[in-house]
């Protein structure tokens, strides 16, 4: 019930003055704010594909450059975006999502002046590292901000209006290069992140007082951060300049990160990365499907505005509408998946999905010089977004629905960053792989030769992913994520970018031990 003040009291009559209805001015302004939020890191994110090719020539980036240019953003957001929710739990998850949004805006500036590419590279790592704090507080500012009975319609109202975003984010893209200059991409997210702030100044702080009281392990993302970036570094520069001094090292840094997950991770008390969780095996086999078919995703994201661009001449503007049919079938459909995965589990949807994704990366090896939109993107783009619309939510909610409700949280940030691990090392391992190396992402011959057998290799891998499913999963594995209390019900909403920010809205149900500053 929400009281003359825009408060809400609790179900015994006790005021809750933190708590806003979705129906108030403030409660309106909550979804607002996170979703701008959103959109500014989801808006980089697509829009920076479609401008690499103006970019690369402007810089004289060479396919190396282009790959640090999205893997560098990855590194920082998959190495930092747990210690990010730990931060907003533990010292008020506005502030945290306000100090993202700042340091987000500041190094798209510097993004957008930089000079070289080695400077610009340098800009996304650190933009990446507002990424790690902004990404994680978005839904939970909702959850922990509205009362109960509105949270599932607010996290629906994000979601859709978070998918809108990304499902524009590439046309915006195109019409930013053709209008002026990639660096356009970078200055669009300073109004947005300005506004952010402004807005975010009348929302309601809120913590979790239950959040562990030792020091956050900030051991566990430098470990994490030297294995991915060590490996990264290795794939992506070791096929070109052979065991230099500098791959080796590389590999090394890589070996110690991940060696020191392994054996130092268990021993601490509340590690960044729960290796715990993966004793489960729903959730062991949830993550590791996530890693291989986002992995070979992230290929196609990566390298298909590049191909219409250089290969089949395309303008930036028409690049970034090819992936539109996929934007739109998982605004319509992805809920729908979800649903359909509680009632008969996940084994099915997690086959079938991948495979379809599969499929529509292997009708992708026919773009190439004189593509039609309509008998070569159109098709494959279709049945790539009938495959990503049955898997999204799915293997989110499995992941999700194989652990105790307490640790949801803990669950939905490692799967995350799993996600985003899988992006980052296909993007460096997969192009180098085929011979997209030196400049070949700006000689249309030697792309359109690579081009193919990367998304080959990417359809492969998104394939395996699926016979995992069929192997590894059951179709009881997927429990409901809502409790059995009357009125408690899950709806499961997902942005176009896939699963990490896909989260079940759960309406009815209680906090989970959050509470928020008077």
């Amino acid at each position: 019930m929400v009281s003359p003040t825009g408060g809400a009291n609790g179900d015994d009559g006790a005021p809750e003055p933190h708590l806003v209805s979705l129906a108030t001015t403030a409660g309106k302004l909550v979804v607002a704010t996170t979703v701008l939020g959103s959109a500014v890191a989801q808006l980089t994110a697509t829009v920076v594909n479609v401008a690499l090719p103006r970019l690369a020539d402007d810089l004289a980036a060479g396919s190396a450059d282009q790959q640090w240019v999205i893997n560098a953003y990855l590194l920082t957001l998959a190495s930092l975006i747990l210690v990010g929710g730990s931060l907003g739990d533990r010292y008020g998850r506005v502030r945290i999502y306000r100090i993202g949004v700042a340091w987000f805006g500041v190094a798209s500036l510097l993004c957008a002046v930089a000079p070289t590419i080695e400077l610009l590279v340098a800009a996304r790592l650190l933009q990446g590292v507002g990424g790690a704090l902004l990404a994680p507080g978005s839904l939970s500012i909702i959850q922990s901000t509205l009362v109960r009975d509105d949270r599932g319609r607010g996290v629906g109202l994000w979601s859709g209006l978070s998918g809108i975003s990304a499902a524009l984010g590439p046309l915006i893209g195109g019409l930013l290069v053709a209008a002026g200059s990639w660096r356009w991409a970078f200055v669009l997210n300073l109004p947005l992140a300005v506004v952010v702030l402004v807005l975010s100044t009348r929302i309601p702080e809120t913590r979790d007082h239950h959040a562990p009281g030792d020091r956050l392990d900030v051991g566990g993302a430098v470990l994490a951060a030297a294995a991915l970036g060590g490996l990264s570094y290795a794939l992506i520069e070791g096929p070109e300049a052979g065991l230099t001094a500098a791959v080796a090292v590389a590999v090394v840094a890589a070996l110690v990160g991940l060696i020191g997950l392994v054996v130092l991770e268990p021993r601490r008390a509340h590690p960044m990365v729960p290796i715990e969780l993966f004793a489960t095996r729903a959730f062991a086999a949830a993550n590791a499907i996530t890693l291989i078919v986002y992995g070979g995703m992230g290929v196609v994201f990566f390298l298909l505005s590049i191909q219409l661009q250089v290969t089949a001449g395309w303008s930036p503007v028409a690049a970034g509408t090819a992936l539109l049919p996929v934007t739109l079938l998982m605004l319509v459909l992805s809920s729908r998946a979800g649903e359909l995965a509680q009632r008969i589990g996940p084994r099915w949807p997690l086959t079938v999905g991948p495979l379809g994704i599969a499929a529509g990366m292997v009708l992708m090896t026919r773009i190439g010089p004189d593509t039609s939109f309509l008998t070569d993107v159109a098709p494959a783009t279709i049945v790539f977004g009938l495959g990503l619309s049955l898997t999204v939510a799915p293997v989110t909610a499995t992941a999700l629905g194989s652990v105790p409700d307490d640790r949801a949280g803990a669950a939905s940030g490692t799967n995350n960053a799993v996600a985003r691990t899988g992006q980052l090392l296909a993007v460096a391992a997969i192009p180098p792989l085929v011979g997209l190396t030196g400049d070949s992402l700006s000689d249309p011959t030697q792309l359109d030769a690579g081009f193919g057998p990367a998304m080959v290799v990417a359809a492969a891998m998104v394939a395996a992913g699926g016979l995992l499913a069929a192997v590894l999963l059951r179709t009881d594995d997927l429990e409901a994520t809502a409790d059995d209390d009357e009125g408690a019900e899950a709806r499961w909403q997902c942005p176009v970018d896939g699963p990490v920010d896909c989260r079940p809205a759960l309406v009815g149900v209680g906090d989970a031990g959050d509470d928020a500053d008077p």
